[in-house]
């Protein structure tokens, strides 16, 4: 295994911040609009799930690497807020899925707005930033 050179080190450090700062920026526009940073991840996990709009709770627990009590509780509070709502499988009545509710929607659309435009902004150190790394780490 090669030696690791200090200006990897440095290209390392600097990706690990750039991916805090950004992290830190998306809890901050969560907690704004009135949601805890986990109950926008799992609106943004439900509305982006590959193929649908609707997901399982163990889909959500997978989604957002917790326990599937976890995620039930989560889903309990986002539908109590009226975020979510349920729906009943049509083809397998123990099959519940979670949806946005049109309010879920709005606060998504408002949120991922201010990421896409976050993102445009941070874009190209991070495009400096993954280069440098790919060119260094084999």
């Amino acid at each position: 295994m090669a030696r690791i050179t200090k200006s990897e080190y440095e290209s390392l450090a600097a990706f690990r911040y750039s991916l805090r700062q950004f992290l830190h920026f998306s809890e901050e526009a969560a907690q704004s609009v009135g949601l805890a940073p986990q109950q926008h991840q799992a609106l943004l996990s439900i509305k982006g799930f590959p193929g649908r709009d609707k997901i399982t709770i163990k889909e959500l627990a997978e989604q957002l690497q917790i326990r599937h009590q976890s995620a039930v509780g989560l889903a309990d509070r986002l539908m109590m807020q009226g975020y979510l709502v349920r729906e009943q499988s049509l083809t397998d009545r123990r099959q519940v899925y979670v949806t946005l509710s049109s309010k879920g929607l709005a606060i998504l659309e408002q949120l991922s707005a201010a990421h896409k435009e976050e993102l445009r902004r941070m874009l190209p150190e991070l495009q400096q930033l993954v280069k440098q790394l790919s060119t260094t780490v084999k």
